[in-house]
């Protein structure tokens, strides 16, 4: 695992962004894995500078979200295909018809067959080139709560308390916040082959520690990144703080020229 850490998050985002550039403009059909909430929303902001500014074209590439809250309708402003749409999709040269959400209003029996058609259309969309994922303070990715097995595939998974009241002032309350969700699976996301994760903020560096430097286990879901043969950690200072090898980790990428 490759960590890099900036002093701000604005330039972590800008990093990550360029990494993500460099993917497409290398394979215009590349296939990208998005994430939502607060942590990504500088870099994709970048990359609608790129495609505004410089040109980047995603006319020709697919995307796959990482998950969906259950119970919510897409144009529901806290859903997170409406997310996608507002800070991404509706910015760029994208084609909506290759953009891909877990549907949420999936019911019953339904939703089994729904996971697996999701694992069976990356398949056939050749897999995912790179998945951008957040962490949440409890180690997870995607909505892979700790004790997930790391296994997993895209399935129907219940949300712990912390990860409800971390998303609830989103939708003004604890009250109003959903308990389930649909999310790829740990598994899913150890196939892509390259992962891009952010994590920003001091209540974040536990968490990136844990998933970093410490065991591989369940409890802390990020910590299977460790086994991903190409992926990279984005951090401010706050988020690398509890690292041991920071020094490290920071000597590495400033002796790094591909980065410069």
């Amino acid at each position: 695992m490759e960590i890099i850490i900036q002093s701000t998050r604005a330039a972590a985002s800008k990093l990550a962004a360029l990494n993500i550039a460099r993917l497409v403009q290398a394979k215009p059909n590349a296939v990208l894995g998005l994430a939502t909430g607060s942590t990504p929303l500088m870099l994709y902001t970048e990359l609608i500078r790129l495609h505004r500014e410089e040109g980047l074209d995603f006319s020709k590439v697919r995307t796959f979200n990482l998950d969906e809250y259950c119970d919510l309708p897409p144009e529901d402003p806290n859903s997170y295909r409406f997310f996608m749409n507002e800070n991404l999709f509706k910015h760029i040269n994208i084609d909506i018809a290759n953009t891909r959400v877990p549907d949420g209003l999936v019911q019953g029996a339904e939703i089994l067959r729904h996971c697996e058609k999701y694992e069976e259309d990356i398949r056939a969309a050749g897999g995912i080139d790179l998945q951008v994922l957040g962490i949440g303070t409890n180690g997870h990715i995607g909505f892979n709560e700790p004790g997930t097995s790391l296994a997993s595939r895209t399935h129907f998974t219940t949300l712990t308390e912390s990860t409800r009241k971390s998303n609830a002032p989103y939708f003004g309350g604890l009250e109003a916040m959903p308990y389930y969700a649909l999310t790829m699976g740990i598994g899913t996301i150890m196939d892509v082959r390259e992962v891009v994760l952010l994590a920003f903020g001091e209540s974040k560096a536990e968490a990136i520690a844990g998933a970093a430097e410490g065991a591989l286990t369940a409890s802390n879901p990020a910590s299977s990144l460790q086994m991903h043969p190409s992926a990279t950690m984005f951090l401010d200072t706050a988020a690398a703080a509890r690292l041991v090898r920071r020094d490290y980790y920071e000597w590495t990428f400033a002796h790094k020229p591909d980065w410069q």
